[in-house]
């Protein structure tokens, strides 16, 4: 079954790879999962803010809400992150309503992990895939149209830009 929130965030993705990004997630991904198991998208678009909140996670914001050491999440700041341009994607998989990172459980009992299900479809559709670098970031998925981010910052900050229908600014690609 699709996820109705991951269905809105498909939405913020680029319009380059938006379409492209629902066909997969429509008619690959959801018929894949035949078991309890849905693939939710946990990030697509992201702002240089949420992007540099994230990057103060476990440097200079140490604790969470309840007191609890932070961990460092990522090596990339605001403008830094394929996310923040709307070509990339995070993962989890919801099970039960309980999100599950784990790579390894078979939840529709198919005799394929679900997770690595869907990293081989997004795979075979020309993205990358975070589990495969050096810095592992398995939720990770971008497909970056053969731009790096100094060059999408580059565009950023000239102003090389527009706005969509839903008040969502990119970079022109």
């Amino acid at each position: 079954m699709a996820d109705q929130i991951t269905l809105d965030r498909i939405q913020t993705l680029h319009p380059r790879v938006r379409q492209e990004v629902d066909n997969i997630y429509r008619n690959q991904i959801v018929p894949a999962l035949t078991g309890t198991a849905t693939c939710r998208f946990a990030y697509t678009l992201r702002t240089f803010a949420e992007q540099n909140a994230i990057y103060a996670q476990g440097r200079t914001k140490l604790f969470d809400a309840n007191g609890n050491r932070l961990g460092i999440v990522t090596k990339a700041k605001g403008g830094q992150s394929i996310h923040n341009y709307g070509l990339a994607l995070d993962i989890v998989l919801i099970n039960y309503r309980q999100a599950s990172w784990q790579t390894n459980i078979d939840f529709d009992k198919d005799g394929r992990a679900d997770w690595m299900e869907v990293v081989n479809i997004f795979k075979a559709n020309g993205w990358e895939w975070g589990g495969d670098w050096k810095f592992k970031d398995r939720p990770h998925f971008q497909k970056s149209l053969g731009y790096d981010w100094r060059t999408l910052l580059q565009k950023w900050n000239s102003g090389d830009t527009f706005v969509d229908a839903n008040g969502l600014k990119y970079v022109n690609l």
